[in-house]
């Protein structure tokens, strides 16, 4: 059942209907509370007692930990707690190698849900309306030296497009305006740009409900850009039925198992109000906008909620929250883009360090001349931010730095692979484009052999010799059975350091008896 259905089934009454017992739901499974608790001294630390919120972001600069100050600005607050490819992993039950592998298995489950009542809901737990409504006294931080002001920057942005019925889900930064009123940023290209247009248009405010404080897997599926009701993307990767509530003051569904959630909505009088500058997942800063206003009609949260902040923009890109979540995000995109273009993708990794955006390394196990091509051409339109694209054979770790210097160094010839093309879509925030508008240029690296040198011996990697084998009396003995290189031949009569082989082999050669192959270098008798 798509979540469409389900709710309108679901929206006459849910507050009265409670969840049975074969209904019954564990609302601490995908808790961010729990998540981050459960994080041991080498992914989590600890600030107990009060922190100022002006030492927040100094804290989490190029912080490989997940930070939890147990008060900052009146409330508990999580930072950093998406920041790591590895705790990512962890939140899926996964090693970080297996989470793109799990990541697509999980969005082919159907997704479910379970609609539960506010008085069960723990989000709901604690609600502020009307004059009680104060975002000044969240524990919100100035996250950038140039920031126009404090920004709720882990807001999950929950709308549904009346035209089609579908739910919306995203990811944007709120400006604090206000006791309750938020900047938003609504510039570039996306969905909800387009909903909230088209509601502009007809002179109607959008209502949006947004949540702060999710689990990892849920700000996974908000980065997603894909086809149909959103909502359903975020069931899918949880792979369980979704308990979800009914927003307060709109008509909205949210995950009951949220931690706080900010309600209201997007004005109907469009683009009016300054927002930014604001520092961006690209590493730099990007300049003032004029957006849209977000007014909070409610504030609802857990008992014992726990707020959270991502880290964005900065010069240790890798270990920031977005960049996290960007990198995902492209593999998945990439992924697929992959499956129709090449006969046998083996991996891809979007490395964080450039946003997870604009580098992707992909590994491919090349059948016909050309697939790397494909690869190259298939990753350039799956993405607008995609910018330079590395192919490598399987033998190739791209999770590995240094393997991928070493196979530019050695597989890449730039008269030959080396691709570039121009006039592609991209995103204006790029400081290379330098003013010329949003039209940009890509490259592509074929670092694969080419078909037929992958076999030959100068384009094997070396390892340590194995010693393994069978036993023979002699060298002769040995060589009367096949070719050896020299490690058979150690193995063959167990010796620790080949002295008596030489000699063996020496008297041999000086009785006429004794070859080398030219191709493989194996030893073997002339008889």
């Amino acid at each position: 059942m798509s979540v469409t259905t389900f709710l309108t089934e679901q929206t006459m009454g849910v507050e009265q209907v409670g969840t049975t017992a074969a209904t019954k739901v564990d609302f601490d499974r995908y808790s961010l509370r729990r998540f981050v608790e459960a994080l041991g001294q080498e992914e989590l630390e600890r600030r107990p007692g009060k922190s100022k919120l002006s030492e927040v972001a100094v804290t989490l600069e190029g912080n490989p930990k997940a930070v939890l100050f147990e008060q900052a600005g009146g409330h508990a607050l999580v930072g950093n707690a998406l920041a790591s490819r590895t705790r990512f992993a962890r939140s899926l039950g996964v090693t970080p190698q297996k989470l793109l592998p799990e990541i697509l298995r999980r969005l082919r489950s159907k997704p479910e849900f379970v609609a539960v009542s506010r008085s069960e809901a723990p989000v709901q737990q604690v609600v502020a309306t009307g004059a009680d409504i104060d975002l000044t006294k969240l524990p919100v931080h100035l996250q950038h030296g140039k920031d126009g002001g404090p920004y709720i920057s882990a807001g999950m942005d929950f709308a549904r497009d009346p035209a089609t019925g579908a739910v919306n889900v995203g990811l944007r930064r709120f400006m604090v305006r206000g006791r309750d009123t938020t900047g938003i940023d609504l510039v570039a290209p996306s969905d909800l740009r387009n909903i909230y247009l088209a509601a502009h248009a007809r002179g109607e405010r959008l209502p949006m409900s947004v949540v702060v404080g999710g689990h990892p897997i849920d700000y996974l599926g908000a980065t997603m850009r894909m086809a149909g009701d959103e909502m359903e993307l975020l069931a899918s990767l949880r792979a369980s039925p979704m308990p979800i509530v009914k927003s307060i003051t709109n008509d909205l569904f949210v995950p009951a198992d949220a931690e706080w959630v900010i309600e209201g909505y997007l004005g109907e009088e469009g683009y009016k109000e300054p927002e930014g500058p604001y520092g961006e997942f690209l590493g730099y800063y990007g300049g003032v906008k004029t957006n849209p206003v977000f007014y909070v009609t409610a504030i609802t949260r857990r008992s014992d909620a726990l707020f959270q902040t991502l880290t964005i923009g900065g010069a240790t890109m890798s270990r920031t929250d977005t960049a996290q979540l960007c990198t995902l995000r492209t593999e998945v995109l990439i992924w697929r883009a992959l499956e129709t273009a090449v006969r046998e993708p083996v991996a891809v990794y979007a490395p964080p360090a450039t946003g997870g955006v604009y580098n992707v390394r992909i590994a491919i196990r090349q059948r016909v001349p050309g697939e790397a091509r494909n690869a190259i051409a298939a990753a350039f339109g799956s993405l607008a931010n995609v910018k330079n694209v590395f192919v490598v054979d399987p033998d190739i770790d791209i999770f590995s730095d240094e393997q991928m210097e070493w196979a530019l160094a050695t597989r890449f010839q730039p008269d030959r692979d080396f691709v570039v093309a121009s006039a592609f879509r991209t995103i204006p925030l790029d400081p290379s484009l330098a003013g010329h508008g949003s039209l940009g240029a890509k490259a592509g690296y074929d670092l694969t052999m080419p078909i037929g040198n992958q076999k030959k011996l100068e384009a094997e990697i070396p390892q340590p010799p194995r010693y393994q084998g069978a036993r023979f009396a002699s060298v002769e003995a040995a060589l009367r059975d096949g070719p050896k290189y020299f490690e058979n031949l150690m193995t063959a009569l167990g010796s620790d350091d080949g002295r008596e082989i030489v000699v063996e082999l020496d008297a041999l050669r000086r009785k006429g008896r004794l070859k080398r192959e030219l191709a493989e270098g194996r030893y073997s008798l002339t008889d």
